[in-house]
């Protein structure tokens, strides 16, 4: 977490760092000559794809971004696969992820895209390879979604969409003395800000906790009938304190909150008492669920403003000729 603020501003510990990240620059530049040169070659998948990524390192509202997206086409009848590296799996292979699927086997992430959209997900290391391998076993998709993968240049795209929180670009350095994955501002075809504080131009979202949390069976509880039970708060995602945020906003008042490293297996929980209720985010309730099964998932109401999805709209139909 020191290394988190640290990339909020220019301060001595990023300054250290400084020399690493001209170090880092250079790799990443050298590496971008080379595709640009046709001596690294970006391969196509055979369908438009369309990248949904940032470029600062941590959580910055990717997951959510996509699961909008590929809504929005599922609604205007796009048929929409998705492809992932499946970042914190056990597996190295590449696999279909189906809403059975473990987490550990699939990432976390992926197995949360494919459970809320019920669109064809695929992991692999290789991301033209999940994309081959999602079109051989769904021949009829016109689509296909990239969760993550704007620095992954070996799969060539047709529309880049970058998200940005509230840091927006941090201390404006590359990794690791700052956030920066690759120097910004670069070309990219739409911005997208998760947060309540742009740091500079884009279209916006808005975000909130749903009234009703979800248990392991697909039951639903009303949050507001939780108000005089003890309740323990959990979450293993890249920005806890947002989650113990909005469920105060909500009118929850966690007793305790316990933040996790992003990833977190559970392996390690104690289950809790009864008589106490557990609220955690979505994408932590099927590794949750597994040792605490009465725990409550609180999804996320993730609305990008309808003007971005008309830039989407315009940039997909551009692609049509």
């Amino acid at each position: 977490m020191d290394l988190q603020r640290a990339w909020l501003e220019r301060g001595a510990l990023a300054r250290l760092l400084w020399p690493l990240s001209l170090l880092f620059g250079a790799l990443a530049a050298l590496r971008r000559t080379l595709f640009r040169s046709g001596l690294l070659r970006s391969e196509r998948a055979g369908v438009p794809v369309l990248i949904v990524g940032n470029v600062v390192a941590g959580g910055a509202g990717k997951t959510p971004s996509v699961i909008a997206i590929v809504r929005h086409l599922q609604a205007r009848g796009v048929v929409v696969g998705v492809i992932s590296r499946g970042y914190g799996r056990s597996t190295g292979d590449c696999r279909e992820v189906l809403a059975s699927s473990a987490p550990d086997e699939t990432g976390d992430e992926p197995l949360l895209i494919r459970r809320a959209t019920g669109a064809p997900t695929f992991v692999a290391r290789k991301r033209i390879e999940a994309a081959r391998a999602l079109l051989a076993a769904h021949p009829a998709t016109r689509l296909i979604v990239s969760d993550d993968g704007l620095q992954h240049l070996a799969l060539a795209r047709d529309v880049e969409i970058c998200v940005f929180d509230d840091r927006g670009v941090g201390n404006g350095w590359l990794l690791p003395a700052g956030p920066l994955r690759e120097p910004w501002p670069r070309h990219c075809d739409l911005v997208l800000h998760t947060g309540d504080r742009p740091a500079f131009a884009g279209f916006r979202a808005h975000r909130a906790l749903a009234a009703d949390a979800v248990g392991s069976q697909g039951g639903k509880v009303r949050l507001a009938t939780l108000a005089g039970r003890r309740i323990v708060a959990v979450a293993a995602i890249a920005k806890p304190q947002g989650f113990f945020d909005m469920l105060r906003a909500a009118g929850v008042e966690p007793a305790q909150c316990l933040a996790l490293p992003d990833h977190h297996d559970f392996q390690d929980w104690v289950p809790v008492d009864a008589g106490t209720a557990v609220l955690c985010t979505e994408k932590d309730a099927a590794k949750l669920w597994r040792v605490q099964p009465d725990a409550l998932a609180v999804p996320l109401v993730f609305e990008p403003e309808a003007e971005f999805f008309r830039a989407l709209d315009a940039k997909l139909s551009s692609l049509d000729g």
